[in-house]
């Protein structure tokens, strides 16, 4: 990966970043050939603040840094992309991007419900939860349970209540999820089949 930081007088180039999980733009900052090592080494997103004529981690004050998990440079070599993980939100108003946009899609849902509720109940077992209880009862009680989900599923997809069909959609679609972390595997392990098929 080769940055031509040269391209400006002063030596910046802009750099996005980008959340790596809902795609969402979080900020934009400037970078020079300094800013960008410590960010790949350090593996935590750091400027170089025009304002404060040094280098800036972002999250240094705050506590909400920028995980970087990748690096992206574009085609002319001039601007940076980092998708990054942010730890809390990212503007220093407290809104989730400098754009004021939630950083959030329906769908990274799923994976916040599978990592943090559903691996918290496996992880944390407590008797007030049903999803703990049924860890308990081992894969073939959770299968059954995806089984049974998908056929109450069918039987309302062949009526015309879009209430129940949708209850019965998510029913089958949490307990699949609570299928997956028993196994070992994430959405994302699932999705990415759906790419290679895709291609």
């Amino acid at each position: 990966m080769e940055i031509n930081f040269s391209k400006s007088p002063d030596g910046l180039v802009p750099a996005v970043v980008q959340d790596e999980e809902t795609g969402k733009v979080l900020m934009v900052g400037y970078m020079n050939a300094e800013a960008l090592a410590k960010t790949e080494a350090e593996k935590v997103v750091t400027f170089f603040s025009r304002s404060k004529q040094r280098l800036w981690t972002k999250g240094e004050t705050s506590g909400h840094f920028l995980q970087v998990k990748t690096v992206l440079v574009d085609c002319d070599q001039d601007t940076i992309l980092v998708k990054a993980h942010p730890i809390g939100p990212t503007c220093h108003t407290g809104a989730d991007t400098c754009f004021f946009e939630k950083n959030e899609g329906k769908a990274s849902f799923l994976n916040y419900l599978q990592k943090q509720i559903i691996r918290d109940r496996k992880n944390n077992p407590s008797d007030a939860s049903y999803t703990s209880k049924l860890f308990a009862r081992g894969v073939n009680k959770i299968a059954q349970k995806v089984g049974e989900e998908a056929v109450e599923l069918v039987i309302e997809a062949k009526d015309s209540n879009d209430d129940l069909f949708k209850g019965e959609a998510a029913d089958l679609l949490f307990h699949y999820l609570i299928l997956l972390e028993q196994r070992g595997l994430d959405l994302d392990d699932i999705v990415d089949v759906l790419k290679t098929r895709h291609k």
